[in-house]
């Protein structure tokens, strides 16, 4: 990021500090949140991908639809777009990092109701 977009190292940070804010609001939330769980595995362990759909079909209150980009012969990228209540998400994205074979799950979600 160049500095001149913002003005100064006080704007970027000020700006940092919103952006972390408004990112980790939704993990204390109890309404309803909004977002994307970017989640990479390694579909060859263990019926990673079988247990990965079974999991959203246990969740189609709250996953509105999924992208599934294949990265390399092994490794396979979900981007979970979800809506729903915060507690329902947590316990979603508890699930998944549960699975045997996800490698990582970065939850970019935001608090709609404060």
């Amino acid at each position: 990021m160049r500095l001149t977009r913002l003005g100064s190292k006080s704007k970027v940070i000020q700006e940092a500090l919103r952006l972390f804010v408004i990112e980790q609001r939704w993990r204390l939330a109890e309404g309803k949140v909004a977002g994307i769980l970017g989640v990479i595995y390694d579909h060859e362990v263990g019926h990673a991908d079988e247990v990965l759909t079974d999991i959203q079909h246990k969740y189609l209150d709250t996953v509105i639809s999924v992208m599934h980009i294949h990265l390399d012969p092994r490794n396979c990228m979900l981007a979970i777009a979800v809506r729903g209540g915060a507690k329902r998400v947590r316990k979603l994205i508890s699930e998944i990092e549960g699975v045997k074979g996800v490698k990582l799950v970065r939850p970019m979600l935001m608090a709609s109701e404060q």
